[in-house]
C-alpha cells in the first residue's frame, strides 16, 4: 500500500487533532502547573511579568510564566483550529477532499482551505516565537526550558518576601 503525500497530511492530522484532545483534557485534570487555570493571568500581571523580562535571572514560575501563557493559549489555539479545519479543507490536486468537506457548500470549503493555508504560516510564526523565546530564556536569563518540557520537572528558586 502506498500512500501519497495527501494521505500522509491527512494522517498526520488526524494525530496532531488527536494530540490536542489530550491537551484539553489534560488542561482540566493534569498537574496544576499545566491546568487551564494556571495559565489564566490578569493584563496587571503579564504587565508585572513584562517588566522583569530583561532581568538576567531565571524567572521563578513553577509553570509558564505569564507571558509563556499566552504563547502556549495562543499556540494551542492555533494547532485546534488547524487540525479542525483540516477535517474540512479540498486538497491542492482537488481529486481529494478531507471527510468532512462533503458536508460542507463548496464556498466554504474553499474558505476553510484559505483559511487554513494562512493558519499554516501564523502557526509557523507563533512556533518561531517560542524557540526564539525559549533561546533568550537559555541564554539571557539562564533558565532552561526545554528540559521541564520534557521531564515535566522544573527547580523553582523559592520566593521569599517579607511579610
Amino acid at each position: 500500500m502506498t500512500f501519497a503525500t495527501v494521505d500522509w497530511h491527512f494522517y498526520l492530522g488526524y494525530g496532531v487533532l488527536g494530540l490536542v484532545l489530550f491537551r484539553l483534557l489534560w488542561g482540566f485534570v493534569g498537574p496544576a502547573p499545566i491546568r487551564f487555570r494556571s495559565l489564566l493571568h490578569s493584563p496587571a500581571a503579564i504587565r508585572q511579568y513584562l517588566k522583569t523580562l530583561g532581568v538576567r535571572s531565571p524567572s521563578g514560575s513553577p509553570g509558564h510564566n505569564p507571558l509563556g501563557s499566552l504563547s502556549v493559549l495562543a499556540l494551542l489555539a492555533s494547532i485546534a483550529f488547524q487540525a479542525v479545519s483540516g477535517l474540512f479543507i479540498e486538497a491542492d490536486d482537488y481529486f481529494e477532499s478531507a471527510p468532512l468537506a462533503k458536508y460542507l457548500s463548496a464556498e466554504m470549503v474553499n474558505q476553510l482551505t484559505g483559511w487554513h493555508r494562512l493558519n499554516a504560516t501564523i502557526l509557523l510564526v507563533l512556533v518561531g516565537l517560542h524557540l526564539s523565546a525559549i533561546l533568550f530564556y537559555w541564554l539571557w536569563k539562564k533558565e532552561n526550558l526545554t528540559r521541564p518540557m520534557i521531564t515535566g520537572w522544573k527547580w523553582v528558586k523559592e520566593n521569599k518576601s517579607a511579610d
